[in-house]
């Protein structure tokens, strides 16, 4: 026992070593579960190329929602913003853009327990709190980007709330809706689209 309190005194009055994390910071870390290296890695961040490449897709994106990847392609070669097909496809699912146009067996159901009935379809939206709305949408900024996350009240135009984020996780989301939730009551009806961010488990349930 007394060769055991000796290491162990010897090892809590042990100087850490350069660079090493303090007991206190190893000892979170392992609490929450966090690999001890991922408090030194600094992230980089987008190249400033990819950045201007996103303004530059967001604004032809505006102007001509049909483009896919090969006709923005075409687009951003035009100005000398030259970029293979691969980069292009990356940089617009980051930012959350995809061609509008019709697609094939738009009436074969697929993954049909998230699939639910459009209901404002001939819908008599007649009070506030009866049917809110809520959206994606992708900022650029000076160096990287955001997204937006808004919840408007559809008969009064009311911005409820939003939250401004720097990923697409579905928690985000679910945060802001159930705050809004508590603040101002439950809606009859929570409209999105139907993309994966409101497909998931976590939105669905």
């Amino acid at each position: 026992m007394e060769v055991e309190k000796d290491f162990l005194k010897k090892y809590w009055n042990e100087q850490p070593r350069e660079g090493a994390l303090p007991n206190g910071q190893r000892q979170q870390c392992k609490l929450l579960g966090i690999n001890r290296g991922s408090l030194y890695f600094k992230p980089l961040g987008e190249p400033d190329l990819n950045l201007e490449l996103m303004k530059k897709i967001d604004r032809i994106h505006l102007e001509q929602p049909t483009f896919g990847v090969l006709r923005m392609q075409d687009e951003l070669g035009e100005p000398g913003h030259s970029a293979n097909h691969k980069r292009v496809r990356c940089l617009m699912r980051k930012i959350n853009i995809n061609a509008i146009y019709p697609k094939p067996n738009l009436s074969r159901p697929d993954r049909a327990k998230y699939i639910h009935p459009h209901l404002l379809r001939d819908l008599d939206i007649n009070r506030a709190n009866q049917v809110r709305a809520i959206a994606i949408t992708y900022i650029p900024m000076k160096k990287g980007f955001m997204y937006l996350t808004a919840v408007m009240d559809v008969y009064r135009r009311y911005p409820l709330g939003w939250e401004l984020s720097n990923s697409l996780e579905e928690e985000n989301r679910t945060e802001l809706v159930e705050g809004l939730f508590k603040r101002y009551g439950t809606p009859a009806i929570l409209n999105s689209d139907q993309r994966s961010q409101y497909t998931c488990n976590n939105w669905t349930d």
